[in-house]
């Protein structure tokens, strides 16, 4: 039975891949992951995959064995593993509390590297994992410092594994957008007024279909936008010092 796993899917860049992922694979069934469980249910209606809603909350120290089980349970190959699930808080380190900063940490890290580990002996030549970097995951960024962090972290950790699983065929590949108009807004802003500079909004559709064609070329990164690509350009070039302080000129800091 071929198979789909993509966590993050209620909403977002994740309920992007649902539907683009869906209509890209050849699939029996897609596994979707996330805490509401009536934002899972409502993609049955537009899916023409099978859709088999998970409620999970992964940020909770054992909810990865649920997944465990069910896979054991079936003879699931499964060709396709998208990391969506994450969140961030922007705010000053003393604004935060110690379980907004851990929770970044266990959900965008802890999840994430644990869903991976769990589905990959279910995996074989041709299979794709996408993990949700971010382009803050290049280089420090104060005021969102914990966040930034995780996806330093999921850049480092796919990169790595994908050259690891070269050999199997198994493609990995961090998906690092900069603005996303999406939810995650909703509960990354706090006091509205910590971050205040945007620019360069992109989709999830973009987001996606850039992340699909990338994989495809075997690329072990995409970036979406031209902006995007030329600002981490320049971070690879520029002492980070320097760029931390450009980053917090434009916030007004």
């Amino acid at each position: 039975m071929k198979i789909a796993i993509i966590t993050g899917a209620s909403s977002g860049i994740g309920r992007e891949f649902v539907k683009q992922i869906d209509a890209a694979e050849e699939l029996d069934e897609i596994w979707i992951v996330a805490r509401r469980a009536e934002r899972l249910e409502e993609l049955k209606n537009v899916i023409k995959t099978k859709i088999v809603p998970i409620p999970l909350d992964l940020s909770e120290e054992h909810s990865d064995e649920k997944l465990r089980y069910m896979l054991s349970d079936t003879s699931a190959d499964v060709r396709v593993l998208v990391n969506a699930a994450g969140y961030g808080k922007f705010g000053a380190c003393e604004d935060l509390t110690v379980d907004e900063q851990q929770g970044m940490i266990d959900l965008n890290i802890s999840a994430l590297t644990k869903i991976t580990f769990r589905v990959l002996p279910y995996m074989s030549r041709g299979a794709k994992i996408y993990q949700l970097g971010s382009r803050s995951g290049f280089h420090p960024v104060p005021y969102i410092s914990v966040y930034a962090a995780t996806k330093a972290y999921v850049v480092s950790f796919s990169r790595a594994l994908n050259k690891e699983l070269e050999s199997k065929g198994i493609r990995v590949i961090a998906v690092c957008p900069g603005w996303v108009r999406t939810e995650f807004f909703d509960r990354a802003v706090v006091n509205d007024g910590v971050i205040v500079y945007y620019n360069n909004f992109v989709t999830p559709d973009q987001v996606v279909r850039r992340a699909i064609r990338d994989i495809e070329r075997g690329r072990d990164v995409s970036v979406c936008g031209v902006s995007t690509r030329i600002q981490l350009f320049f971070a690879k070039m520029l002492p980070h010092r320097l760029i931390m302080r450009i980053w917090c000129k434009q916030q007004k800091k």
